[in-house]
C-alpha cells in the first residue's frame, strides 16, 4: 500500500512539473555543438526519466529471473522432502505397528489446515 501511495505521489509531482513547464524552452547542443534543437524543458527530464527505467529494468531483471528459479527449485525440493517424510512415517508405523509420536510443528500445521 505505501508503495501505492508513494509511486501515485511521484506521478502527481511530475504530471504538475510538466503543467508547470510546457512554455519553457531549452536549447540542447548534440555532439560538441555541432547540432542544436529548441525543446519544451520538461521532454529531456522525461526522457531521463524513461531511460533511467529501462537501464534499471534491464540491471534488475536477470537476478529477479534468478531468483524465481531458485525459488521454484526449492520449492520443489521441499514438496519431494515432505512426501519423502511422510513415506518414511507410514513405513515407522508398518514397522511399529504404531503410530508414530506427533511433531510439534506439525501437529499446528494440521490444526491450522482443519480450521
Amino acid at each position: 500500500m505505501i508503495r501505492v501511495i508513494l509511486v501515485g505521489t511521484l506521478f502527481l509531482l511530475c504530471l504538475a512539473f510538466f503543467l508547470q513547464n510546457q512554455e519553457q524552452e531549452v536549447t540542447l547542443r548534440y555532439f560538441f555543438g555541432l547540432f542544436e534543437a529548441s525543446t519544451p524543458i520538461y521532454k529531456p527530464i522525461l526522457a531521463g526519466f524513461g531511460i533511467g527505467l529501462l537501464v534499471s529494468l534491464i540491471l534488475l531483471f536477470p537476478p529477479w529471473v534468478k531468483g524465481r528459479i531458485e525459488l521454484r527449485r526449492k520449492t520443489k525440493a521441499l514438496q519431494e522432502a515432505e512426501v519423502d517424510l511422510e513415506r518414511l512415517r507410514h513405513s515407522v508405523e508398518k514397522l511399529t505397528g504404531r503410530a508414530a509420536p506427533p511433531v510439534p510443528g506439525d501437529l499446528q500445521q494440521r490444526e491450522g489446515v482443519d480450521e
